[in-house]
């Protein structure tokens, strides 16, 4: 008995790929203007009247209730009007749509009804004929 006998495989030569030399990446690093904070015990030059933090923002009034003896804080009419009028047409809007799905639904649910009985009875009788 001789010994185990393998085929000889037969490749084929490899073809000669070239050789692709890359480029280092680089990137451009981001870079960003100092900033300037002032210190912390920052004071206003000689002759300079300093603003009075008593100042009210622009756009709030102050109104005084005279029972309470107390100042509250009220927008410009502007601000008010905008704010009222916004409320008043969301609302009305969410009415108006209540009302056409409510009559939608009651519209509907008896089509849709006789729609489905008759669907389901098309059916049935599809079923029994096999």
């Amino acid at each position: 008995m001789e010994g185990l006998v393998l085929p000889d495989p037969k490749l084929p030569i490899a073809p000669v790929i070239p050789r692709v030399n890359l480029d280092i990446p680089t990137a451009e690093i981001p870079t960003y203007k100092s900033i300037v904070v002032p210190p912390s015990d920052l004071r206003p030059p000689d002759g300079v009247k300093a603003e009075s933090k008593d100042e009210q923002p622009t756009g709030i009034r102050e109104v005084k209730l005279p029972v309470l003896d107390l100042k509250v804080p009220v927008p410009e009419n502007e601000i008010l009007i905008t704010a009222g009028t916004t409320a008043v047409v969301s609302v009305a809007a969410t009415l108006t749509a209540t009302a056409a799905f409510k009559w939608a639904v009651t519209a509907l649910k008896p089509i849709l009804k006789t729609t489905w009985k008759k669907l389901s009875q098309s059916k049935k009788k599809g079923s029994l004929a096999k």
